[in-house]
C-alpha cells in the first residue's frame, strides 16, 4: 500500500515524543502537522513560521542544552536559505539536530524551481560530520527515525511529499549500510529515493529478460557512503549506473564516482537531472518522465554500454 514518507515520519515522531520528553519538533508552517497532531504533541511542538534560518539556530541551541530537536522544513530551503546556520550553528558544533526536509527532489515540481530541491544532497554531504539519508519508502523513514536516537552529530533526511509504493521485502535499512535489493554480476544499479529505487528494480527485471543480471544497491545513506558494499558489488561488474532525483553533479553519482575512482576504478554512468533549471510545469511523476529518469532509460543505458564493451573486446 502506498504511503507518503513524510506522513510516516510525522506519525513515527508523534509516537517518539510520547516516550522521549526531551524530544521536540520545530516546524516552519510546512502543513505536515495538522491541528490534531499539534494537539497530540502538546508543548513538544513549536511552529516558528516561515523562518528557516532561525529554525536551525534555535534547534542548535536546544540540542546544546540537551534537548532532542527534529526540525521540519522544505529541502530547497534547508539547502539554501538555512545553510549558513546548518554549517556554523549545527555542523561546526557537531550537534545532534535531525533535519527532516520534505519536498525533496522534484516532489514540489508544481511549485517551480524555487521550491524544487535538486542540489541538497551535494550541499549537505560535504559538511563535516553530517549524515545524509534518503529513505525509499515509509518503512525506511520509520527505521531511520528510531536509529537517529543513538546517532552522534547532525542528520539530514530527505523526504518525498506524496505517497509512493513500498519496496519489496528486504533487510531492514540501517543508516550507513547499503541495502542490497537484488544481486547480479553484469552491472550495478546504485540508487537512492523512492522513484529512482523503484525504477532500478523495474529496470533490473527488464534486463533479466535480456539475459543481463544486475545488482541493485539502495544507497540510502549518501554520507557516510557504504563504500565496502559498493566496491564489492562493482569489482566483478562491467558497469555501474547511478540513478537519482538530483542534478547529475555532486549528489549520489558524485559520491559513487569519488569512492570508485579511489578504490576500484569502474565505468560509471550517472542518470539524474540535466544541468539546467526545470523549464516545464508538472507533478513529480510527469517531470521524472519528461527528463527520462525512468526504468526504460536505465535499460537503454546498460544495454548500450555493455554492447559497446563487447564490441571493443572483439577488436582487441
Amino acid at each position: 500500500m502506498s504511503r507518503a514518507v513524510r506522513e510516516a515520519y510525522r506519525d513515527c515522531l508523534l509516537s517518539l515524543l510520547e516516550r522521549h520528553p526531551e524530544a521536540i519538533c520545530l516546524d516552519t508552517d510546512t502543513g505536515l502537522f495538522r491541528p490534531e497532531h499539534v494537539s497530540a504533541a502538546g508543548d513538544q511542538y513549536l511552529n516558528l513560521g516561515i523562518a528557516e534560518h532561525n529554525l536551525m539556530g534555535i534547534a542548535a541551541g536546544m540540542a546544546a542544552c540537551g534537548r532532542m530537536p527534529f526540525v521540519n522544513t522544505m529541502a530547497a530551503f534547508a539547502a539554501s536559505r538555512a545553510l549558513e546556520a546548518i554549517k556554523i550553528d549545527i555542523a561546526y558544533n557537531r550537534l545532534p539536530v535531525r533535519i527532516m526536509a520534505t519536498h525533496g527532489g522534484l516532489a514540489a515540481g508544481h511549485l517551480g524551481p524555487t521550491h524544487q530541491a535538486l542540489e541538497d544532497l551535494a550541499v549537505l554531504r560535504v559538511l563535516p560530520g553530517m549524515t545524509v539519508v534518503v529513505p525509499a519508502d515509509a518503512a525506511a523513514v520509520e527505521a531511520f527515525v528510531a536509529q537517529s536516537l543513538s546517532l552522534p552529530g547532525p542528520l539530514y533526511v530527505r523526504l518525498d511529499r506524496k505517497p509512493s509504493p513500498p519496496l519489496p521485502p528486504a533487510p531492514e535499512p540501517v543508516i550507513g549500510r547499503a541495502q542490497t535489493l537484488r544481486t547480479g554480476g553484469d552491472a550495478v544499479l546504485a540508487c537512492c529515493g523512492p522513484y529512482p529505487t523503484l525504477a532500478c528494480l523495474a529496470a533490473a527485471d527488464i534486463l533479466a529478460g535480456h539475459g543481463i543480471e544486475t545488482t541493485v544497491l539502495n544507497l540510502h545513506t549518501v554520507r557516510p557512503l557504504d563504500t565496502g558494499t559498493l566496491i564489492e558489488a562493482a569489482r566483478p561488474a562491467a558497469l555501474v549506473v547511478t540513478v537519482e532525483e538530483h542534478w547529475r553533479s555532486g549528489g549520489l553519482g558524485g559520491a559513487v564516482t569519488e569512492a570508485l575512482a579511489e578504490a576500484a576504478p569502474t565505468k560509471v554512468l550517472r542518470l539524474g537531472m540535466p544541468d539546467q533549471f526545470v523549464d516545464t510545469v508538472g507533478n513529480q511523476e510527469h517531470l521524472l518522465t519528461h527528463y527520462d529518469i525512468t526504468a526504460e532509460r536505465i535499460v537503454t543505458m546498460v544495454r548500450t554500454a555493455l554492447d559497446a564493451t563487447a564490441r571493443l573486446g572483439t577488436h582487441q
